[in-house]
Protein backbone atom coordinates (compact mmCIF):
# COMPACT_ATOMS: atom_id res chain seq x y z
CA UNK A 1 0.00 0.00 0.00
CA UNK A 2 2.88 2.36 0.88
CA UNK A 3 4.50 1.56 -2.46
CA UNK A 4 1.28 2.31 -4.35
CA UNK A 5 0.83 5.61 -2.50
CA UNK A 6 4.41 6.67 -3.26
CA UNK A 7 3.93 5.78 -6.90
CA UNK A 8 0.77 7.88 -7.14
CA UNK A 9 2.52 10.87 -5.51
CA UNK A 10 5.36 10.61 -8.01
CA UNK A 11 2.98 10.59 -10.96
CA UNK A 12 1.19 13.65 -9.58
CA UNK A 13 4.47 15.54 -9.13
CA UNK A 14 5.71 14.75 -12.66
CA UNK A 15 2.37 15.86 -14.13
CA UNK A 16 2.49 19.10 -12.11
CA UNK A 17 6.03 19.93 -13.21
CA UNK A 18 5.17 19.18 -16.82
CA UNK A 19 2.19 21.50 -16.64
CA UNK A 20 4.32 24.26 -15.12
CA UNK A 21 6.79 23.99 -17.96
CA UNK A 22 4.17 24.98 -20.52
CA UNK A 23 2.03 27.45 -18.59
CA UNK A 24 2.42 29.99 -15.85
CA UNK A 25 -0.73 31.62 -14.58
CA UNK A 26 -2.54 30.28 -17.67
CA UNK A 27 -0.26 32.42 -19.92
CA UNK A 28 2.01 30.73 -22.49
CA UNK A 29 5.74 31.29 -22.00
CA UNK A 30 7.54 33.49 -24.52
CA UNK A 31 10.05 32.01 -26.93
CA UNK A 32 13.49 33.74 -26.87
CA UNK A 33 13.49 36.78 -29.15
CA UNK A 34 15.62 36.50 -32.29
CA UNK A 35 18.96 38.29 -32.09
CA UNK A 36 18.61 42.03 -32.58
CA UNK A 37 14.84 42.13 -31.93
CA UNK A 38 14.80 42.37 -28.17
CA UNK A 39 14.34 45.82 -26.71
CA UNK A 40 15.65 44.81 -23.29
CA UNK A 41 18.47 46.86 -21.77
CA UNK A 42 21.92 45.60 -22.73
CA UNK A 43 20.60 43.76 -25.80
CA UNK A 44 20.33 46.70 -28.21
CA UNK A 45 23.45 45.71 -30.16
CA UNK A 46 22.67 42.02 -30.60
CA UNK A 47 22.73 41.06 -34.27
CA UNK A 48 24.18 44.40 -35.43
CA UNK A 49 27.28 44.65 -37.60
CA UNK A 50 30.03 45.82 -35.28
CA UNK A 51 33.06 47.77 -36.57
CA UNK A 52 36.45 47.54 -34.87
CA UNK A 53 38.64 50.67 -35.06
CA UNK A 54 42.33 50.60 -34.10
CA UNK A 55 44.32 53.86 -33.99
CA UNK A 56 47.29 55.42 -32.29
CA UNK A 57 47.04 57.87 -29.42
CA UNK A 58 47.21 61.66 -29.44
CA UNK A 59 50.95 61.51 -28.69
CA UNK A 60 51.92 59.79 -31.95
CA UNK A 61 49.30 61.04 -34.41
CA UNK A 62 46.15 62.77 -33.30
CA UNK A 63 44.21 62.86 -36.56
CA UNK A 64 43.26 59.20 -36.90
CA UNK A 65 42.20 59.10 -33.24
CA UNK A 66 39.94 62.13 -33.75
CA UNK A 67 38.54 60.46 -36.87
CA UNK A 68 37.62 57.45 -34.76
CA UNK A 69 35.90 59.73 -32.25
CA UNK A 70 33.92 61.37 -35.06
CA UNK A 71 32.83 57.98 -36.39
CA UNK A 72 31.80 56.98 -32.86
CA UNK A 73 29.79 60.19 -32.56
CA UNK A 74 28.00 59.21 -35.78
CA UNK A 75 27.31 55.57 -34.95
CA UNK A 76 27.89 55.12 -31.20
CA UNK A 77 29.93 52.59 -29.25
CA UNK A 78 28.81 48.98 -28.76
CA UNK A 79 28.66 49.61 -25.02
CA UNK A 80 26.13 52.40 -25.59
CA UNK A 81 24.02 50.47 -28.08
CA UNK A 82 25.96 51.50 -31.20
CA UNK A 83 28.28 49.59 -33.52
CA UNK A 84 31.85 50.76 -32.85
CA UNK A 85 34.60 49.14 -30.78
CA UNK A 86 37.68 51.40 -30.56
CA UNK A 87 41.10 50.48 -29.16
CA UNK A 88 44.54 52.11 -29.41
CA UNK A 89 48.01 50.66 -29.82
CA UNK A 90 51.00 51.73 -27.67
CA UNK A 91 52.99 54.88 -28.46
CA UNK A 92 56.17 52.81 -28.57
CA UNK A 93 54.64 50.30 -30.97
CA UNK A 94 57.93 49.12 -32.45
CA UNK A 95 58.99 47.68 -29.10
CA UNK A 96 55.51 46.61 -28.01
CA UNK A 97 54.29 44.72 -31.05
CA UNK A 98 52.71 41.95 -29.01
CA UNK A 99 50.50 44.53 -27.31
CA UNK A 100 49.51 45.92 -30.71
CA UNK A 101 48.74 42.42 -31.97
CA UNK A 102 46.72 41.60 -28.85
CA UNK A 103 44.64 44.78 -29.18
CA UNK A 104 43.73 44.01 -32.79
CA UNK A 105 43.12 40.29 -32.33
CA UNK A 106 41.04 40.90 -29.18
CA UNK A 107 38.38 42.64 -31.25
CA UNK A 108 37.60 39.32 -32.97
CA UNK A 109 36.19 37.96 -29.69
CA UNK A 110 33.00 39.91 -30.46
CA UNK A 111 30.84 37.49 -32.50
CA UNK A 112 29.05 40.43 -34.18
CA UNK A 113 32.29 42.09 -35.32
CA UNK A 114 32.46 42.08 -39.13
CA UNK A 115 35.08 44.73 -39.90
CA UNK A 116 38.46 45.76 -38.46
CA UNK A 117 40.07 49.02 -39.58
CA UNK A 118 43.65 49.78 -38.48
CA UNK A 119 44.89 53.31 -39.16
CA UNK A 120 47.80 53.76 -39.13
CA UNK A 121 48.77 50.12 -39.73
CA UNK A 122 51.92 50.04 -37.62
CA UNK A 123 54.29 47.06 -37.24
CA UNK A 124 52.34 44.10 -35.88
CA UNK A 125 49.28 44.66 -38.07
CA UNK A 126 50.22 41.91 -40.55
CA UNK A 127 50.68 39.34 -37.80
CA UNK A 128 47.43 40.42 -36.14
CA UNK A 129 45.49 40.19 -39.41
CA UNK A 130 46.89 36.71 -40.04
CA UNK A 131 45.69 35.55 -36.61
CA UNK A 132 42.27 37.13 -37.08
CA UNK A 133 41.98 35.47 -40.50
CA UNK A 134 42.63 32.06 -38.91
CA UNK A 135 40.06 32.66 -36.15
CA UNK A 136 37.41 34.62 -38.03
CA UNK A 137 37.62 34.47 -41.84
CA UNK A 138 34.30 36.36 -41.95
CA UNK A 139 35.88 39.60 -40.70
CA UNK A 140 36.80 42.24 -43.30
CA UNK A 141 40.34 43.57 -42.71
CA UNK A 142 41.17 47.13 -43.84
CA UNK A 143 44.61 48.71 -43.47
CA UNK A 144 45.26 52.46 -43.60
CA UNK A 145 48.83 53.77 -44.04
CA UNK A 146 50.73 50.48 -43.54
CA UNK A 147 54.24 50.65 -42.11
CA UNK A 148 55.23 47.08 -42.97
CA UNK A 149 56.32 45.28 -46.15
CA UNK A 150 53.92 46.22 -48.95
CA UNK A 151 53.52 42.69 -50.32
CA UNK A 152 52.85 41.27 -46.85
CA UNK A 153 50.15 43.78 -45.93
CA UNK A 154 48.50 43.36 -49.34
CA UNK A 155 48.33 39.61 -48.74
CA UNK A 156 47.04 39.94 -45.17
CA UNK A 157 44.40 42.65 -45.74
CA UNK A 158 41.27 42.79 -47.88
CA UNK A 159 42.04 46.42 -48.71
CA UNK A 160 45.05 48.67 -48.22
CA UNK A 161 44.84 52.46 -48.58
CA UNK A 162 47.81 54.82 -48.73
CA UNK A 163 48.36 58.47 -49.33
CA UNK A 164 49.68 58.34 -52.89
CA UNK A 165 53.35 58.54 -52.04
CA UNK A 166 54.35 57.60 -55.57
CA UNK A 167 52.64 60.48 -57.38
CA UNK A 168 53.21 62.78 -54.41
CA UNK A 169 56.94 62.19 -54.77
CA UNK A 170 56.72 64.27 -57.93
CA UNK A 171 53.80 66.52 -56.96
CA UNK A 172 55.33 67.81 -53.73
CA UNK A 173 58.46 68.87 -55.63
CA UNK A 174 56.33 70.46 -58.37
CA UNK A 175 54.44 72.37 -55.67
CA UNK A 176 57.72 73.46 -54.08
CA UNK A 177 58.82 74.90 -57.41
CA UNK A 178 55.52 76.81 -57.69
CA UNK A 179 56.25 78.33 -54.26
CA UNK A 180 59.74 79.41 -55.33
CA UNK A 181 61.83 76.78 -53.54
CA UNK A 182 65.44 76.47 -54.68
CA UNK A 183 66.28 73.57 -52.35
CA UNK A 184 64.28 70.66 -50.95
CA UNK A 185 65.32 68.93 -47.70
CA UNK A 186 64.00 65.46 -46.87
CA UNK A 187 64.16 64.61 -43.13
CA UNK A 188 63.69 60.99 -41.96
CA UNK A 189 65.28 58.01 -40.16
CA UNK A 190 66.15 54.38 -41.04
CA UNK A 191 62.91 52.74 -39.86
CA UNK A 192 60.80 54.88 -42.19
CA UNK A 193 63.26 54.46 -45.05
CA UNK A 194 62.86 50.68 -44.75
CA UNK A 195 59.20 51.12 -45.77
CA UNK A 196 58.97 50.56 -49.52
CA UNK A 197 56.55 53.37 -50.38
CA UNK A 198 58.42 55.94 -48.31
CA UNK A 199 61.82 55.04 -49.75
CA UNK A 200 60.40 55.06 -53.29
CA UNK A 201 58.85 58.47 -52.67
CA UNK A 202 62.20 59.80 -51.47
CA UNK A 203 63.90 58.49 -54.62
CA UNK A 204 61.20 60.02 -56.81
CA UNK A 205 61.60 63.33 -54.98
CA UNK A 206 65.32 63.32 -55.66
CA UNK A 207 64.79 62.61 -59.35
CA UNK A 208 62.04 65.24 -59.61
CA UNK A 209 64.35 67.81 -58.04
CA UNK A 210 66.93 67.13 -60.77
CA UNK A 211 64.31 67.45 -63.49
CA UNK A 212 62.73 70.62 -62.10
CA UNK A 213 65.97 72.44 -61.25
CA UNK A 214 65.79 72.17 -57.44
CA UNK A 215 68.71 71.13 -55.22
CA UNK A 216 67.91 67.96 -53.24
CA UNK A 217 69.30 67.33 -49.74
CA UNK A 218 68.70 64.67 -47.08
CA UNK A 219 68.96 64.95 -43.30
CA UNK A 220 68.59 62.26 -40.61
CA UNK A 221 66.61 62.79 -37.39
CA UNK A 222 66.08 60.50 -34.36
CA UNK A 223 63.24 57.97 -34.52
CA UNK A 224 60.53 59.00 -31.99
CA UNK A 225 60.07 55.31 -31.09
CA UNK A 226 63.75 55.01 -30.09
CA UNK A 227 65.19 55.66 -26.63
CA UNK A 228 65.00 59.45 -27.07
CA UNK A 229 61.22 59.18 -27.40
CA UNK A 230 58.91 61.79 -28.90
CA UNK A 231 60.23 64.72 -26.78
CA UNK A 232 63.83 64.03 -27.78
CA UNK A 233 62.97 63.68 -31.46
CA UNK A 234 61.02 66.94 -31.41
CA UNK A 235 63.76 68.78 -29.55
CA UNK A 236 66.27 67.67 -32.17
CA UNK A 237 64.24 69.36 -34.92
CA UNK A 238 63.88 72.56 -32.90
CA UNK A 239 67.64 72.72 -32.31
CA UNK A 240 68.74 71.77 -35.84
CA UNK A 241 66.44 73.93 -37.94
CA UNK A 242 68.34 77.24 -37.48
CA UNK A 243 71.53 75.54 -38.68
CA UNK A 244 69.75 73.89 -41.60
CA UNK A 245 68.21 77.18 -42.76
CA UNK A 246 71.63 78.83 -42.52
CA UNK A 247 73.07 75.96 -44.57
CA UNK A 248 70.42 75.71 -47.28
CA UNK A 249 68.84 79.20 -47.29
CA UNK A 250 65.33 80.51 -46.68
CA UNK A 251 64.05 79.43 -50.09
CA UNK A 252 64.20 75.81 -48.91
CA UNK A 253 61.18 73.52 -48.62
CA UNK A 254 61.51 71.21 -45.61
CA UNK A 255 59.69 67.88 -45.42
CA UNK A 256 59.73 65.26 -42.65
CA UNK A 257 58.28 61.75 -42.70
CA UNK A 258 57.15 61.67 -39.05
CA UNK A 259 53.96 63.20 -37.64
CA UNK A 260 55.41 63.97 -34.20
CA UNK A 261 58.27 65.95 -35.76
CA UNK A 262 55.94 68.00 -37.95
CA UNK A 263 54.98 70.39 -35.15
CA UNK A 264 58.49 71.61 -34.26
CA UNK A 265 59.36 71.75 -37.97
CA UNK A 266 56.40 74.05 -38.70
CA UNK A 267 57.27 76.25 -35.76
CA UNK A 268 60.80 76.81 -37.00
CA UNK A 269 59.80 77.17 -40.68
CA UNK A 270 57.54 80.10 -39.75
CA UNK A 271 60.10 81.69 -37.43
CA UNK A 272 62.96 81.37 -39.91
CA UNK A 273 61.02 82.20 -43.09
CA UNK A 274 61.50 78.88 -44.90
CA UNK A 275 58.95 76.87 -46.97
CA UNK A 276 56.69 73.96 -46.04
CA UNK A 277 54.52 72.31 -48.72
CA UNK A 278 52.43 69.84 -46.73
CA UNK A 279 52.80 67.25 -43.95
CA UNK A 280 53.64 63.63 -44.69
CA UNK A 281 50.00 62.83 -43.82
CA UNK A 282 48.42 66.19 -44.59
CA UNK A 283 45.89 67.98 -42.42
CA UNK A 284 45.27 71.53 -41.17
CA UNK A 285 45.46 70.08 -37.65
CA UNK A 286 48.65 68.09 -38.30
CA UNK A 287 51.24 70.10 -36.40
CA UNK A 288 49.75 73.54 -37.01
CA UNK A 289 47.67 73.95 -33.82
CA UNK A 290 50.59 72.95 -31.58
CA UNK A 291 53.17 74.93 -33.53
CA UNK A 292 51.13 78.15 -33.40
CA UNK A 293 49.12 77.68 -30.20
CA UNK A 294 45.77 77.52 -32.00
CA UNK A 295 42.76 76.50 -29.93
CA UNK A 296 40.31 74.64 -32.19
CA UNK A 297 37.94 73.44 -29.49
CA UNK A 298 35.02 75.48 -30.80
CA UNK A 299 35.71 74.42 -34.40
CA UNK A 300 36.13 70.70 -33.73
CA UNK A 301 34.78 68.65 -36.64
CA UNK A 302 34.05 71.71 -38.80
CA UNK A 303 36.84 71.52 -41.38
CA UNK A 304 35.96 74.74 -43.18
CA UNK A 305 36.12 76.64 -39.90
CA UNK A 306 39.32 74.84 -38.89
CA UNK A 307 41.05 75.72 -42.16
CA UNK A 308 39.97 79.35 -41.91
CA UNK A 309 41.22 79.76 -38.34
CA UNK A 310 44.54 78.04 -39.00
CA UNK A 311 45.03 80.12 -42.14
CA UNK A 312 44.46 83.39 -40.27
CA UNK A 313 47.13 82.50 -37.71
CA UNK A 314 49.67 81.15 -40.22
CA UNK A 315 49.34 84.26 -42.40
CA UNK A 316 49.73 86.49 -39.34
CA UNK A 317 52.93 84.57 -38.47
CA UNK A 318 54.42 85.25 -41.91
CA UNK A 319 53.62 81.94 -43.61
CA UNK A 320 51.44 83.34 -46.41
CA UNK A 321 52.29 81.71 -49.73
CA UNK A 322 54.99 79.57 -48.12
CA UNK A 323 53.15 77.01 -45.96
CA UNK A 324 50.47 74.50 -46.96
CA UNK A 325 48.47 71.37 -46.22
CA UNK A 326 45.30 69.57 -47.37
CA UNK A 327 41.95 71.19 -46.58
CA UNK A 328 40.74 67.99 -44.92
CA UNK A 329 42.86 65.75 -42.75
CA UNK A 330 43.90 62.66 -44.70
CA UNK A 331 44.22 60.42 -41.64
CA UNK A 332 41.08 61.77 -39.95
CA UNK A 333 39.14 61.19 -43.16
CA UNK A 334 40.65 57.75 -43.79
CA UNK A 335 39.56 56.48 -40.38
CA UNK A 336 35.98 57.56 -41.05
CA UNK A 337 35.89 56.62 -44.74
CA UNK A 338 37.42 53.15 -44.29
CA UNK A 339 35.06 52.40 -41.40
CA UNK A 340 32.09 53.59 -43.46
CA UNK A 341 33.26 51.58 -46.47
CA UNK A 342 33.71 48.45 -44.34
CA UNK A 343 30.24 48.94 -42.89
CA UNK A 344 28.67 49.24 -46.35
CA UNK A 345 30.52 46.18 -47.66
CA UNK A 346 29.40 44.15 -44.64
CA UNK A 347 25.83 45.34 -45.19
CA UNK A 348 26.00 44.44 -48.87
CA UNK A 349 25.54 48.01 -50.17
CA UNK A 350 29.12 48.36 -51.45
CA UNK A 351 31.66 46.06 -53.08
CA UNK A 352 35.12 45.52 -51.64
CA UNK A 353 36.66 45.74 -55.13
CA UNK A 354 34.83 48.92 -56.21
CA UNK A 355 37.05 52.01 -56.44
CA UNK A 356 33.94 54.17 -56.93
CA UNK A 357 32.26 52.81 -53.78
CA UNK A 358 35.39 53.61 -51.78
CA UNK A 359 35.61 57.14 -53.19
CA UNK A 360 31.95 57.75 -52.31
CA UNK A 361 32.88 57.16 -48.68
CA UNK A 362 35.80 59.61 -48.88
CA UNK A 363 33.57 62.19 -50.57
CA UNK A 364 30.96 61.80 -47.82
CA UNK A 365 33.43 63.21 -45.30
CA UNK A 366 35.18 65.81 -47.51
CA UNK A 367 32.55 67.89 -49.31
CA UNK A 368 34.07 70.22 -51.87
CA UNK A 369 37.55 68.71 -51.85
CA UNK A 370 39.25 67.44 -55.01
CA UNK A 371 40.73 63.93 -54.86
CA UNK A 372 42.77 61.90 -57.29
CA UNK A 373 43.89 58.32 -57.00
CA UNK A 374 44.54 54.95 -58.57
CA UNK A 375 45.44 51.36 -57.81
CA UNK A 376 49.00 50.81 -56.65
CA UNK A 377 51.46 49.66 -59.31
CA UNK A 378 54.58 48.08 -57.83
CA UNK A 379 58.10 48.59 -59.14
CA UNK A 380 57.69 45.53 -61.38
CA UNK A 381 54.69 47.16 -63.08
CA UNK A 382 52.06 44.91 -61.47
CA UNK A 383 48.76 46.62 -60.56
CA UNK A 384 47.40 45.68 -57.11
CA UNK A 385 43.62 46.01 -57.11
CA UNK A 386 43.33 45.70 -53.31
CA UNK A 387 45.75 48.58 -52.75
CA UNK A 388 44.46 52.10 -53.41
CA UNK A 389 46.57 55.26 -53.55
CA UNK A 390 44.89 58.64 -52.91
CA UNK A 391 45.82 62.30 -52.77
CA UNK A 392 44.01 65.58 -52.24
CA UNK A 393 44.83 68.99 -53.75
CA UNK A 394 47.42 71.08 -51.88
CA UNK A 395 46.09 74.19 -50.13
CA UNK A 396 48.58 77.02 -49.53
CA UNK A 397 47.68 79.43 -46.75
CA UNK A 398 47.11 82.93 -48.06
CA UNK A 399 47.02 81.67 -51.67
CA UNK A 400 44.50 78.84 -51.92
CA UNK A 401 44.49 75.59 -53.88
CA UNK A 402 47.46 74.90 -56.16
CA UNK A 403 45.57 72.62 -58.54
CA UNK A 404 47.91 69.66 -57.96
CA UNK A 405 45.15 67.11 -58.62
CA UNK A 406 45.11 68.37 -62.23
CA UNK A 407 48.86 67.98 -62.73
CA UNK A 408 50.05 65.22 -65.06
CA UNK A 409 52.73 63.08 -63.40
CA UNK A 410 55.26 61.87 -66.01
CA UNK A 411 55.17 58.09 -66.41
CA UNK A 412 58.91 57.75 -65.75
CA UNK A 413 58.41 58.40 -62.03
CA UNK A 414 56.16 55.36 -61.66
CA UNK A 415 59.10 53.16 -62.62
CA UNK A 416 61.53 54.50 -60.02
CA UNK A 417 62.27 51.98 -57.26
Amino acid sequence: MKKITALLLTVVMVWTLSACSVSVGDQPTQEPAPAGESGAAGEETAGKIHIGLVTGTIAQSEDELRGAEAFIEEYGTVEEGGIVRHVTYPDNFTQEQETTIAQIVGLADDPDLKVIVVNQSVPGTVAAFQRVREMRPDILLLAGEPQEDTNMIEEAADLVVNADNINRGYLIIAAAKKLGAKTFVHISFPRHMSIDLLSRRRNIMEEACKDLGITYASETAPDPTSDVGIPGAQQFILEQMPAWVDKYGKDTAFFCTNDAQTEPLLKRVAELGAIFIEPDLPSPIMGYPGAFGIDLTAEAGDWAAILKKVEEVVVAEGGSGRMGTWAYSYNFTSTEALAEFGKRVAEGTASIDSFDDLMECYSKYTPGAEWNGSYYIDAAGVEKTNHVMLYQDTYVFGTGYLGMTDEEVPAKYLEIK
